[in-house]
């Protein structure tokens, strides 16, 4: 089977993570790649039927499966340790790095000095409630890192959803006895770890 083309991890840099669009994009690829057509991936490793057609077939009638056919347990093992691992922990990297620019000090803030200007007409404004009523109000621009969080949280609440669901897929086609699939990919960092470390002791 080919593996699915996944979108190439982009470098990580806070200006990255402040481009709203490029880090929606690249989290959306990720997922159509894998996630999205993941029925279409688990079927694609099943080898087509090794016996010839057989003609007497057509003339006998045959129950349907019930199921799913369960593929062998070598195309599963190497789905989840080539593809599927790989995008979710390339994804887990983007929103952890992110997640960390958003807490961050942001010196570099293009809005920093309109944000104070607007701030400064806000407070020297005449608020006269009974000639305007709404002119108490005074909503201040969003500062960047505020929305960057903001994104950050929404699109980690949609990766548990999409990465469940994705999980139950892959349990039941692949008879996986692992109940979670956060748990499935700790185990595979910690084996990425360990072959590393034995790389560079051999």
């Amino acid at each position: 089977m080919a593996a699915p083309t996944t979108a190439p991890t982009p470098k990580l840099t806070p200006a990255f993570c402040f481009n709203q669009t490029a880090l929606r994009d690249f989290l959306r690829i990720s997922r159509s790649a894998v996630d999205d057509t993941i029925s279409q991936n688990l079927n694609a490793l099943l080898s087509p039927s090794t016996s010839g057609f057989d003609p007497t077939s057509t003339s006998r009638s045959l129950p349907r499966p019930t199921g799913r056919r369960t593929i062998p347990a070598p195309a599963c093992d190497s789905f989840k340790q080539n593809v599927l691992f790989p995008s979710w922990q390339a994804r887990s990297d983007i929103l952890a790095y992110c997640g960390g620019v958003a807490t961050s000090p942001d010196p570099d803030d293009p809005d920093h000095i309109l944000r104070e200007v607007e701030d400064t007409r806000a407070r020297e404004r005449v608020i006269n409630e009974r000639l305007d009523p709404y002119s108490g109000r005074y909503f201040p621009r969003e500062v960047r890192t505020e929305a960057l969080a903001s994104l950050v949280r929404s699109e980690l609440m949609v990766e548990g959803i999409v990465r469940s669901r994705t999980w139950g897929m892959v349990k039941e086609r692949c008879a996986d006895d692992e109940v979670d699939g956060e748990k499935a990919l700790d185990k595979w960092r910690q084996d990425q770890k360990t072959s590393t470390t034995l790389g560079l002791l051999s």
